[in-house]
């Protein structure tokens, strides 16, 4: 198995990625769920089996090449091909729409073909593939986004913040329209083209990332994480939970793999 990751440095792009990834591997699993994550993250896929087979819900899909997917509020479930081969770009939501016309709430909850939303990510799919490093790919893309500079306001700057970080106190509503600088109706707007959820819903959210998060890196006790999270009690963070995952956060505990919000099933 082989595995990358990079957070990038360089103004330019702190401003737009929030980290590249790469896996490379051959799999004994035939079935991959992904509860939701919080991420909005365009995915090539290099695979032998370039169409993979996926699941929203009720709703069959059939991922392509190059894809790009919002914030979920429900489980993927994934057939995996025997051997994977995947470049990833995690972006800041507020870039999506500079960089492509869309605002990343249109991807929440689907998995969207970008060669049917932007022409150009076809040819740089090709280009990709042909790059044998992770750096070389890192660096094909950097200037495939240099021809579509995105420079974030301060108040993206801390939406971008907020979304992505799952270690800060979570605050109000007020709180949160105090420390953006946008009025609450204006504040639901932003988050709503981001996301796909209001400003009540993706602060139960940002609590049930941080919930994962403690499931996933302590030993805490789930009572222990209930009250850390701020839930208002155990039934009201396994409701919470459940809604999203469709898991029970014990379930979670004991089917987790090593990659947050990943779990493996059906052994080849």
């Amino acid at each position: 198995m082989e595995s990358n990751f990079r957070i990038p440095q360089t103004p330019f792009l702190k401003n737009t990625v929030h980290s590249f990834w790469q896996t490379k591997r051959k799999t004994d699993f035939q079935t991959e769920i992904i509860i939701p994550k919080g991420i909005v993250e365009i995915i090539f896929n290099f695979s032998e089996q370039y169409t993979i087979h996926a699941q929203f819900g009720e709703k069959q899909y059939q991922l392509p090449k190059c894809f790009i997917n919002g914030f979920n509020t429900r489980p993927v479930q994934i057939q995996l091909p025997g051997h994977q081969f995947f470049f990833g770009i995690r972006f800041h939501p507020t870039a999506i729409q500079d960089i492509f016309g869309v605002p990343a709430g249109e991807f929440a909850n689907h998995s969207v073909d970008l060669t049917l939303i932007d022409p150009s990510i076809d040819s740089l799919w090709h280009q990709l593939i042909e790059q044998t490093g992770f750096d070389d790919k890192i660096s094909l893309v950097t200037k495939w986004l240099l021809s579509r500079i995105y420079k974030s306001t301060h108040q993206e700057s801390m939406l971008n913040y907020f979304l992505n970080t799952t270690g800060q106190e979570i605050p109000s509503v007020r709180e949160l329209s105090k420390i953006i600088c946008y009025s609450p109706r204006q504040l639901t707007r932003k988050l709503n083209e981001l996301t796909g959820m209001n400003t009540e819903e993706i602060l139960l959210y940002k609590r049930y990332l941080q919930s994962l998060d403690l499931i996933q890196h302590s030993k805490l006790s789930l009572t222990e994480i209930a009250y850390s999270c701020r839930f208002s009690d155990q039934s009201h963070f396994i409701k919470t939970f459940k809604s999203l995952a469709q898991m029970t956060p014990g379930e979670y505990r004991k089917s987790k793999g090593t990659i947050p919000g990943h779990i493996y099933k059906n052994v080849r």
